[in-house]
């Protein structure tokens, strides 16, 4: 039988929950346990996919298709557990199969209720991600703040999941702020005790209290929150503030969190450490001995979240290269053609992320036109890629107003356009080209130099695609189709003679990119701009 440990936030949302849980994934990891990791979000929506970025942040994409929370990015980055569709819950999903059941008879008559019927079925949901694949731990995140009245299904749910497989099989941990009042010089305990006696009035009891705090808690308070909040002293783990969040399973470590945590669910686990950890992704992290500017042109530029796999994956380029990536952020709609010399002059490499909708698309194209004018490395992700092609078309091929047709469905040269099984699609959410495809790479392309593999498989979120129409005129003009569908009825990949490094795809590599293990794609896009840079200096 797995063992569950629930992680539950109190005091103030964004404390780092979805952190928290990735290192405890990875400290469990590093004691040879299986670990898979869930989250629990209490909002009524399916799904993320229909959200606002500003909203939400990043939606991310699984292997199987899924659209789900930002954290399940970190759960992959972190650790090796293989992360699915079944590793999101969210209220909608939990309502909707139970409406379902009800109208399909399958309750038989009973007056369906938030307890037993509600609560079951998100039982039921955690237990799946268990179901057959002899996991030794699973780690369940529940979103919000304990107080939320949205969360009080999960909450419940947890309560009983304790009654149902034994003391010994679930932990609950309980993360909390402990501010610091800069006007008397005093750490406050007292919104923790709230908290932990908010969750108890519920009915659980957390075991282990990680505390969120920018001063180090001192014995005294410590002392004071395990006495009001009935746990050891030993178990009241702080959470400082770290230069780089892989730090955060060492900082833990160091407080003996992972044998608390084997010993409170008496799991017999050999210790292996984290040294490889240690050596191969924080200290190269924290000692980087040269710079690169990159900028980032999108429209959700305020929102740093919008884009967390993306500045992870420059990141860890950095990582690889030993180079510190300096990510100039800047907003799309601020680029006019009198100004883009001075945005981005100085940058050595340009980047461009996906999105939807016409706003901004103007000055993403003109970033472009700079980054292959004046051979700047240039990176263009899904619609990155989309508006790379609409400049080719027009500034190389001399299509005047070529567009997407999801800008302008008048346009004389529709270069990207609708997918064909798109077009008669009406439901928004969970019916765009998602999650893993396989893409055939061509020989001799800077793509094929990364990969170094004829076959490759990367995932997807995408309506509109290349219109094979314009393929033969372009690639006349200059264009390499990198990258294809196998039967090469999807362009995946496209790349520009003659240009020391243009690449722009249709998936999105940001997914599949961990500290210890760069996506290929950004490596070779940082090597490219520090290059770059040394050429001109």
């Amino acid at each position: 039988m797995s063992k569950y440990i629930f992680i539950t936030g109190g005091v103030v949302s964004s404390l780092g929950k979805g952190i928290l849980s990735a290192s405890i994934g990875k400290l469990l990891e590093s004691r040879g346990l299986k670990v898979s990791v869930i989250k629990c979000d209490p909002y009524i929506n399916v799904d993320p996919g229909t959200m606002n970025p500003y909203q939400h942040g990043e939606v991310y994409v699984t292997e199987d298709g899924a659209e789900t929370d930002l954290d399940l990015g970190h759960y992959e980055r972190f650790t090796s557990a293989r992360i699915s569709r079944e590793n999101n819950i969210t209220t909608g999903m939990v309502y909707n199969s139970v409406i379902k059941k009800e109208r399909d008879g399958i309750y038989l008559g009973d007056t369906v209720q938030v307890i037993p019927h509600i609560t079951d079925e998100i039982k039921s949901r955690i237990k799946k991600v268990s179901a057959g694949r002899k996991l030794d731990v699973v780690i369940v995140e529940i979103g919000g703040t304990v107080g939320d009245i949205e969360g009080l299904p999960f909450l419940e749910a947890i309560r009983q999941f304790k009654q149902d497989t034994g003391l010994k099989n679930v932990l609950n941990i309980h993360l909390t702020l402990v501010p610091y009042l800069k006007s008397s010089e005093e750490i406050k305990t007292k919104p923790t005790q709230h908290s932990v006696g908010k969750l108890r009035e519920i009915g659980i009891q957390p075991e282990i209290i990680v505390c969120r705090s920018e001063k180090s808690i001192t014995e005294e308070s410590r002392q004071k929150i395990s006495l009001f909040c009935n746990v050891e002293k030993e178990a009241v783990i702080q959470a400082a503030d770290v230069d780089c969040i892989y730090e955060v399973p060492l900082r833990l470590k160091e407080q003996w969190l992972d044998e608390l945590i084997v010993r409170k669910l008496d799991i017999p686990a050999f210790d292996r450490g984290l040294d490889i950890w240690k050596k191969n992704v924080v200290d190269r992290a924290k000692n980087l001995k040269n710079a690169v500017k990159i900028a980032v042109v999108g429209k959700y530029i305020s929102l740093k979240d919008a884009y967390k796999s993306i500045y992870e994956a420059l990141d860890h380029a950095g990582i690889k290269n030993n180079v510190l990536v300096q990510t100039v952020k800047i907003e799309s709609e601020s680029i006019t053609k009198g100004n883009i010399c001075n945005i981005l002059n100085g940058v050595d490499g340009i980047l461009i992320p996906g999105g939807f909708g016409i706003r901004g698309t103007e000055g993403k194209i003109s970033a472009v036109k700079y980054a292959r004018e004046r051979k700047v490395p240039f990176f263009g992700l899904c619609l990155g890629m989309q508006m790379a092609v609409i400049e080719y078309a027009r500034n190389v091929c001399g299509f005047e107003k070529a567009n997407s047709t999801e800008f302008s469905s008048g346009t004389p040269h529709p270069v990207i356009s609708l997918m064909e099984h798109q077009k008669n699609t009406r439901q928004k959410g969970a019916t765009m080209r998602l999650g893993a495809y396989p893409c055939n790479i061509r020989n001799d392309t800077n793509s094929s130099k990364a990969y170094r593999r004829r076959q490759i498989y990367e995932r997807h979120r995408h309506r509109y695609e290349f219109n094979n129409r314009y393929r033969k005129s372009m690639e006349k003009k200059g264009m390499v189709f990198a990258g294809t569908s196998p039967d090469r009825r999807l362009v995946e990949i496209i790349e520009v003679k003659k240009h020391p490094w243009f690449v722009a795809v249709q998936y999105h590599p940001e997914f599949k990119s961990k500290p210890d293990m760069s996506h290929p794609l950004f490596r070779d896009f940082i090597a490219s701009a520090w290059k770059y840079k040394k050429s001109r200096s």
